[in-house]
């Protein structure tokens, strides 16, 4: 599983002491010493200088490669050298856990890399982040910075969404596989690591090797907390994604890659895109009273049916793409106010309407009409109705 300060670690470098980084890196040549692997063939690693205990010899799966880390090499690069996506670099790191902190790989060491995970395209990353760059080294070579993310993979795998067709409609619209059973049937709730088994095979188009996002449907005819006896749609969540070891004719083997929540015979499964990371930026413009834009949406969900919601928490608002709303917009959380400004004694005094401010949420999923958001910030909890504007 993957770890918050862990994810957090962004581009990270292998450890060469040189007096200008920038300029080993530009010249630096990723993968020249990289073996392809066609087959699970046992590849014998040179011995060298490393801080980790490295595994002398490795098997490669089929499917995959081993990269030798060069001078220069970052994790940050060889994930967008191999995978497509420089933010993909965990995926990396997973496969190689020897390596106790990202932050430093060495000269020699041995790493595996899933081509299988590749995202080939630069039209996939979000504009604000593919004209990135790494980090630079600060005047202190021990350390490190490490940009905070408003959304990662542990996010994105525990990700909620409406339907506003119903969950069904929805399955049936991607042609959705369904997990039938698994492999231990004394286990109703699973977890990663365990074996499933899937409605679909190589008469489907399946084989060893794909991946697919397990979805639960988790609320039924959400209705709208502000407007009465409106109903908004079904509630589905992200749950966790799966790889494909075994495609037969009408069936498959499968087993739970990643996960956060339990997973069940009757989950669905969708087409799996690696997704991207979105780097955290905040706003500034959080002077009370807060200006509410006619666009302005209101919280109609908490993941997990909570009442409330904080930092790290997924909220679904009542607005989305045609409203304007798109994936990386920051907006601001606020609450209406309203206070009494006449006498005390009267039965219904003269009032004034104002607005205070909440937090800061993140647009990580639009859909027409809702958008799904993360809390990046919040000095008060969110509830349901709360206002959210741009």
């Amino acid at each position: 599983m993957h770890q918050p300060t862990r994810l957090h670690a962004g581009r990270l470098r292998s450890r060469v002491a040189t007096p200008c980084l920038l300029a080993v890196l530009a010249l630096a040549v990723p993968g020249l010493y990289a073996q392809q692997a066609a087959t699970a063939d046992s590849v014998k690693v040179e011995a060298h200088s490393s801080k980790w205990d490295y595994p002398k010899e490795i098997k490669v799966p089929e499917g995959s490669r081993t990269h030798i880390v060069q001078k220069g090499d970052t994790l940050w690069d060889l994930s967008g050298k191999y995978l497509g996506n420089p933010y993909a670099w965990p995926q990396i790191w997973e496969l190689n856990q020897w390596i106790k902190d990202p932050h430093w790989i060495y000269p020699g060491d041995p790493l595996i890399i899933d081509l299988s995970r590749a995202v080939a395209t630069a039209g996939s990353v979000p504009e604000d982040v593919a004209t990135l760059q790494p980090d630079q080294r600060r005047a202190d070579p021990g350390a490190v910075r490490r940009p905070e993310l408003g959304f990662s993979f542990q996010d994105f795998i525990q990700l909620p969404f409406l339907a506003p067709e119903g969950a069904e409609a929805y399955y049936k619209g991607l042609g959705a596989f369904t997990i039938t059973s698994n492999k231990r049937e004394d286990r109703k709730y699973l977890g990663e690591g365990e074996t499933v088994y899937l409605n679909g095979g190589t008469e489907q188009g399946l084989k060893a090797g794909d991946r697919f996002l397990i979805l639960k449907t988790v609320s039924r005819q959400l209705m709208h907390p502000a407007i009465a006896k409106k109903k908004l749609g079904d509630v589905i969540q992200q749950i966790g994604v799966i790889r494909v070891t075994t495609a037969q004719a009408k069936g498959s083997v499968a087993v739970i890659e990643r996960s956060l929540d339990t997973v069940e015979a009757g989950d669905h499964l969708v087409k799996f895109d690696e997704p991207t990371n979105i780097p955290l930026k905040l706003r500034t413009d959080t002077t009370e009273p807060i200006k509410v834009a006619a666009n302005a949406s209101l919280v109609v969900y908490s993941r997990g049916g909570k009442l409330y919601s904080s930092g790290g928490d997924m909220i679904i608002i009542d607005k989305g793409a045609n409203d304007g709303y798109k994936v990386g917009d920051v907006l601001l959380a606020t609450r209406v106010k309203i206070y009494p400004v006449g006498p005390g004694g009267e039965k219904h005094p003269p009032t004034e309407t104002t607005t205070y401010y909440l937090g800061q949420v993140l647009v990580v999923r639009t859909d027409a009409q809702t958008s799904t958001c993360r809390v990046l910030r919040s000095i008060e909890e969110l509830k349901g109705g709360d206002t959210i504007t741009p």
